[in-house]
């Protein structure tokens, strides 16, 4: 699943940055299951089927730490409440799990139906990060997204 991600430009949307090394997903489950102490990743199950994964990263430094989340689903699953529910249960997860006061998600502009889902899992729109993404050619606006401990 992971490695269908960094290979066919398809399948991320408008996540799509650009092709990566491909041996690069199987490098890291093999080290750690992509379950390391700073970010990890999570198989995304609906339906018994794998329907795309969630992620995480540590943010911040010395004691300003907080998460960035994203999810990324296969086309046929988005759009039928898989992702709202995953990046809940994610949430629920590093709020349970660690001392971080917030957790941040970002999205592109175009991308409706995540910040819809941001803001059913408890998200607040917090921002603008003009020209902070390359994607697609060019330089392109990002969405910031956060969640504090006491929203839950």
């Amino acid at each position: 699943m992971f490695r269908r991600f960094v290979t066919e430009p398809g399948l991320a949307g408008p996540a799509w940055t650009g092709y990566r090394e491909p041996t690069g997903p199987a490098r890291r489950f093999a080290e750690d299951g992509f379950l390391g102490e700073h970010d990890g990743r999570l198989m995304v199950e609906a339906d018994e089927t794998a329907a795309g994964f969630v992620s995480w990263e540590a943010c911040g430094t010395g004691w300003s730490r907080y998460w960035s989340i994203g999810i990324i689903l296969l086309p046929e699953w988005r759009g039928r409440g898989v992702g709202w529910r995953a990046q809940t249960l994610l949430c629920d997860y590093l709020f349970a799990t660690s001392a971080a006061p917030r957790i941040e998600a970002r999205t592109q502009p175009e991308n409706i139906p995540e910040q819809k889902a941001l803001e059913k899992v408890g998200f607040l729109s917090e921002g603008i990060l003009r020209s902070a993404e390359f994607r697609d050619g060019a330089w392109r606006d990002v969405l910031v997204y956060g969640k504090l401990r006491g929203d839950r």
